[in-house]
This record gives C-alpha cells, sequence and structure tokens, in this order.
C-alpha cells in the first residue's frame, strides 16, 4: 500500500469518525481527543491534515455538501432544459432541492442519516464560523433556485416567496436532525405516536424514505398556502401551478 493511499485512507477516517461524533455530541461537546480515540490516529495526524477542529469540521461538511451543490443544479439544469424556457412547476423544484437532499439519507457512501442528522443539527444552531462557511457553500445553488421559484410563481410577491424559502429550509433543519420534540412533551417518541417503533426500529434506509415521503408533501403544502391577507399582491392573484 502506497504512503500516498495510507495518508488519504487515514484523512477519509478521521472525517468519517468526526461526522458522526459531531452529529451525536454536536460541535462544542466533540473534543480531538474524542476524535482521535475513535480514529485511532495521534492529534498529530488530524493536524496534519486539517490543521484545527473547526477546519475539521468545515471539511466534515465540504466533502458532503459539493456533491450537493452539483447535484441540485444539474437537476435544476435538466428540468430546465427540459420545459424549453416555460417556468417550472413548484413541485419539481422542491423536489430538485430539497429531494436531492433527503435522497442522501438513503445511501451511506455520502454520508446517510448520519450527516444529514448532523447537518440538521447544525443548521439550527450553528456556530459564527460554520454559519459563514454555509452562506459561501449555498449562495449559488440558493440565488438559482430563488430565481426558479420566482419564474414559477409570478403572482407571489418575491419577499413572500424569499421567506416561504426559509420556513421550508427551518422546517427541513427540524425534520432531519432527529430532534423529537414529542418526546419531551408527550414521553413518546415519533415512532410510538406513528405505530412504527418496534425492538430495533426502523433502519436509516427506510427512515430517509418515509422522512423524504412526509416532508415533501409538506414542504409543498406550505409553499401553497394562501397569502396573508395583508400582502399587496403585484398582480391578480392566481393558484400556483404543482
Amino acid at each position: 500500500m502506497s504512503d500516498q493511499k495510507t495518508s488519504h485512507d487515514t484523512r477519509d477516517r478521521i472525517l468519517d469518525i468526526a461526522e458522526r461524533l459531531f452529529m451525536e455530541n454536536g460541535y462544542e461537546a466533540t473534543s480531538m481527543r474524542m476524535i482521535t480515540g475513535a480514529a485511532e490516529v495521534n492529534l498529530a495526524a488530524v493536524n496534519y491534515h486539517f490543521g484545527s477542529k473547526e477546519a475539521l469540521l468545515r471539511e466534515v461538511f465540504r466533502r458532503r455538501l459539493s456533491w450537493l451543490n452539483r447535484e441540485r443544479l444539474q437537476a435544476l439544469d435538466r428540468l430546465e432544459g427540459q420545459a424549453g424556457g416555460a417556468p417550472l412547476k413548484p413541485s419539481q423544484i422542491l423536489e430538485a432541492f430539497f429531494g436531492t437532499l433527503l435522497r442522501m439519507g438513503e445511501d451511506e457512501a455520502l454520508g446517510g442519516m448520519t450527516f444529514l442528522r448532523l447537518l440538521g443539527r447544525t443548521l439550527t444552531d450553528p456556530a459564527e464560523f460554520i454559519r459563514n462557511f454555509f452562506a459561501g457553500e449555498y449562495a449559488a445553488v440558493i440565488d438559482r433556485y430563488k430565481l426558479a421559484l420566482f419564474r414559477a410563481l409570478p403572482d407571489v410577491p418575491k419577499a413572500e416567496i424569499v421567506w416561504r424559502l426559509h420556513f421550508m429550509l427551518g422546517a427541513m433543519s427540524y425534520a432531519i436532525a432527529g430532534t423529537d420534540v414529542l418526546q419531551v412533551v408527550t414521553g413518546c417518541g415519533l415512532g410510538d405516536l406513528a405505530g412504527e417503533s418496534g425492538s430495533d426500529g426502523p433502519g436509516d434506509l427506510v427512515v430517509a424514505r418515509r422522512l423524504a415521503q412526509r416532508l415533501m408533501p409538506f414542504l409543498l403544502g406550505g409553499l401553497r398556502a394562501p397569502l396573508p391577507q395583508s400582502i399587496d399582491l403585484p398582480s391578480q392573484q392566481q393558484e400556483p401551478s404543482r
């Protein structure tokens, strides 16, 4: 085995372990000692590959978000090419944006539900450095999808579309974080209330698919909800197409 391959394997192992520990414990509660111990490497190896704990977290996200951003843009390109210049349906836009992310939960090679839960957890309460990182990583993708939504819903004020995109991102972040407020309020988990709990519970593949099946219609319903009466429409309101 070459030294280059050994170094690459060590780097990937550190990233895999850090991804899981950051998801389980949160960024602040995960120490470098915990990461090096679980990855069976010394601190020098982590410093060599990443330099710092902040840089390590950024790289955990970068390796997944690079794929996600590319897939989202390619999905939008395909849809717009097929539409031949016509506006896309809102459901198509949401499927390309949110559906692409949720499908990552079905594929362990892309991080699976471990990455989705880490992303959701981090987005609900990001540190300043990671907030700035996300802003840079998402900028081009968000701009493209906002323009697609503006074209798809010409009778909805742009500011309202931006608000609804904000709400949808929040709902998605909370859902994939695995945070279960119902456990606190009722003492029952979501699986118990839905009649889906078992001895081991459903696997990540099933969880990811059920999440997508439930979350996507909810997001589309939120996007298509009636406008507040105080909103002044730029023209006569029309029912958005699906």
